[in-house]
C-alpha cells in the first residue's frame, strides 16, 4: 500500500442508505447559510470537515490517539467488525497505512471531504440544487435547504450555548468545531452571539461537556482530539 491517499475511492463508492447521519453531515449542514446558499468558513472548511470525520471515526471506535508511543501522538486504527461508512473509508484507510499525527491526517483528508459530503447531504435530501444561471447566461447551481434538519441541529446548538443545556456527544463536538473554526459569530441570526455564548463555546472546545458526556469513554477521546490538535490546525492557516 502506498503513502498516498487516494481521493477516487471516495467518489466511486455508492452510498447506501445510513439510518443515522454522520457527525461530518451535522457540521457541514450546520456550516451552510441559507440565505445566500453559502458555506461558512470555507477558507478552513477542510479541517473543520476532517475533524468531524476523525470524530466520526472516533465514535465509531474505529481509531484511538494514544499520546505515550511517540513524541507526538499519533492515531492508530482499531479493528472494527463492520464495514465502515464510504465517506469515512478513505481516511480510514489513510490512517491504516501507519500511525500518523493528527495535522498530517487533517491535511490529507480534508481536501477531499467537501464534495461527497455534500452531496450525502443532497442524497439525503437536506439540501437540494437548484439550477440556474448567472448574468442570465452561464449556467450555475445553488444549493438550498430541502429538509428541516438543518433547524433541528440548529437549536440544539442554541440550547447548550444560550441556555446552558449539557450537550450529548454530537452536539458539543459539532460546536467544539465551529468554535474552533471562528465561524459561530456568522449564525448570530439564528444564534445570537454574545460574550456568553463566547465562553460557553470555548468551555465546550476544550472539552467541559459536562459530567454526563465527559464519563463515556468514547467522548474523552472524542475531546482529546479536538483539544490536542484540531485546534492546532485551525489556528495554523490563519496566522
Amino acid at each position: 500500500m502506498t503513502d498516498q491517499l487516494d481521493p477516487r475511492s471516495m467518489n466511486d463508492a455508492t452510498v447506501p442508505a445510513f439510518d443515522e447521519p454522520l457527525l461530518v453531515e451535522d457540521v457541514m449542514l450546520l456550516l451552510f447559510q441559507p440565505a445566500t446558499g453559502s458555506i461558512a468558513g470555507e477558507n478552513i472548511l477542510f479541517y473543520v470537515l476532517a475533524g468531524a470525520t476523525l470524530g466520526d471515526l472516533t465514535r465509531q471506535e474505529r481509531i484511538e490517539l494514544r499520546e505515550a508511543d511517540a513524541p507526538t501522538p499519533r492515531i492508530h486504527t482499531l479493528n472494527a467488525a463492520t464495514a465502515p461508512d464510504p465517506v469515512l473509508l478513505p481516511g480510514l484507510e489513510y490512517i491504516e497505512q501507519k500511525p500518523r499525527a493528527v495535522q498530517t491526517v487533517l491535511a490529507a483528508i480534508g481536501p477531499n471531504l467537501r464534495a461527497p459530503v455534500l452531496d450525502r447531504l443532497v442524497e439525503r435530501g437536506d439540501l437540494t440544487r437548484e439550477k440556474g444561471k448567472t448574468l442570465g447566461i452561464f449556467p450555475s447551481t445553488k444549493l438550498a435547504l430541502g429538509s428541516d434538519r438543518r433547524a433541528v441541529l440548529i437549536e440544539r446548538v442554541r440550547s447548550v450555548l444560550t441556555d446552558g443545556e449539557t450537550p450529548d456527544a454530537r452536539t458539543a463536538v459539532s460546536i467544539a468545531l465551529l468554535s474552533a473554526s471562528g465561524t459561530l459569530p456568522q449564525f448570530d441570526g439564528e444564534i445570537p452571539w454574545s460574550g456568553d455564548v463566547y465562553t460557553r463555546a470555548k468551555a465546550i472546545e476544550r472539552g467541559d461537556w459536562g459530567a454526563a458526556a465527559a464519563s463515556e469513554a468514547v467522548t474523552r477521546t472524542m475531546t482529546a482530539v479536538i483539544t490536542n490538535a484540531l485546534i492546532a490546525g485551525f489556528v495554523q492557516p490563519r496566522s
